[in-house]
């Protein structure tokens, strides 16, 4: 299967000798996107437009300030809270909270179909839901996920690659068995969720099976035993359990 835009980055994450390509895909996808955010781009208009009104998740924003352009952090930051504060007082002084005795009585029930939040409220919700960074790598990241499909149906080696990788986060794993029911015909589905839970759950035990032994290996009685591969198991725990970006 000649290789398009978005198999490239797929085909090299399963060539990874790493507890989930999908964390490796996602992560490339994050330093991208931060080194966009962080780059000339932040002063063209079109994206200080976007960032002033998406914001940036929590995550996002500490991998911001890790960044050494600290003075593009600061303009953001700053229109970003100018915007939000502005719109935020309009809203504020418009606003006309009711007790909740009050609205039960206006709405015939405090949890009747007529209620509803306070503008304040929703506009700071629909503001922590969202961010520049986030938006920038999602619609990617779901290509990736709709690629692997496709190659799983179409290319023979790359089914292979998935057969024989170390498996996946549990995160990750939802996302594949959710999606495969969108992407594969039945029999194709039964094939690819019968390889991919063997996959997942033979490796999450693997992993496991090496954080037991360097809890065991904490014992006396186990001190001159060989680690084995289980002094990087806690970090390669994390990333199956966590869905939690470590560099591996």
């Amino acid at each position: 299967m000649a290789e398009q835009l978005y198999t490239i980055p797929v085909n090299d994450a399963f060539d990874t000798d790493c507890e989930c390509p999908l964390c490796l895909m996602a992560r490339d996808l994050e330093k991208n996107a931060i080194e966009f955010t962080m780059g000339p781009s932040y002063m063209e208009d079109d994206n200080r437009a976007m960032t002033d009104k998406l914001g940036f998740c929590a995550k996002h924003i500490r991998m911001m300030y890790a960044d050494k352009n600290k003075l593009g952090v600061a303009l953001m930051l700053n229109t970003h809270m100018n915007k939000t504060m502005r719109e935020m007082r309009a809203l504020a002084e418009k606003d006309k909270p009711q007790a909740e005795g009050m609205l039960a009585r206006k709405t015939g029930g405090l949890f009747s179909k007529g209620s509803d939040k306070s503008p304040v409220v929703k506009y700071i919700e629909n503001l922590e839901a969202s961010c520049f960074v986030c938006q920038r790598i999602t619609p990617v990241f779901d290509r990736y996920i709709h690629t692997i499909f496709h190659m799983w149906k179409r290319d023979a080696e790359f089914k292979e690659k998935l057969k024989n990788c170390k498996g996946f986060c549990t995160y990750h794993y939802g996302v594949l068995y959710e999606k495969a029911a969108i992407n594969l015909g039945q029999a194709e589905l039964e094939e690819f969720i019968s390889v991919l839970n063997d996959v997942y759950f033979d490796n999450i035990q693997r992993v496991n099976e090496d954080v037991s032994w360097f809890i065991d290996k904490h014992d006396y009685r186990n001190k001159e035993a060989d680690w084995g591969n289980s002094k990087d198991s806690i970090q390669r725990a994390i990333i199956k359990t966590e869905h939690t970006i470590i560099e591996e």
